[in-house]
């Protein structure tokens, strides 16, 4: 029951997800963080299965450190990207996931990703049961100028729906946002 979303504002990216782990129809813990961190400047974001989620963002970070340090010089979020993409394709690992980023002289970018490697550059992106009531509250919603207020409004907004709507939707959530200062937690819900 993974559920994650991500908005792409004016000049920062916000994601959410939720905090449970479960197995089937077994809650094993409420404090899980799903945002991982990549560098100081982005984020994956994943759903799937414990062990392909946590191995795999291992090696995808592992080896963008190894290409950062043997080339002197950081990948963007949009190369950490295709990468990835480039690797699940090779693996077909059972992992949903977004890319969040903020390069400088880009500026911030969202990439969605399924478990089969499909890759698309998105505003707002999601996955999960949580996502089909998320997503047209942020269709909505969203626009090029948004800020950061209106970001976390939109968050709110679609977990209060997938609460209301979902019979079995998740307890917490985490919402976090990558800009130009880096990562920080915007608030937990």
């Amino acid at each position: 029951m993974d559920f994650f979303v991500g908005i792409k504002g004016k000049d920062f990216v916000m994601v959410c997800c939720d905090t449970s782990a479960v197995n089937s129809i077994i809650t094993i813990k409420q404090d899980e963080d799903k945002i991982i961190p990549i560098d100081d400047h982005k984020v994956f974001c994943l759903s799937g299965e414990a062990g392909d989620r946590v191995n795999f963002t291992e090696f995808i970070i592992a080896n963008t450190k190894l290409y950062s340090l043997t080339n002197s010089m950081k990948l963007s979020t949009k190369a950490v990207a295709n990468y990835t993409r480039g690797e699940l394709a090779t693996a077909l690992r059972k992992c949903n996931l977004l890319v969040a980023g903020y390069d400088e002289g880009v500026g911030p970018s969202l990439y969605w990703m399924d478990y089969l490697a499909t890759l698309s550059k998105v505003n707002t992106g999601g996955t999960g049961y949580g996502a089909m009531f998320t997503m047209s509250i942020f269709d909505k919603m969203w626009h090029p100028e948004l800020t950061q207020d209106q970001a976390v409004a939109m968050m709110d907004a679609g977990i209060e729906e997938v609460k209301r709507r979902l019979v079995v939707a998740p307890a917490h959530y985490i919402i976090k946002v990558v800009d130009k200062d880096g990562i920080r937690t915007v608030k937990t819900v």
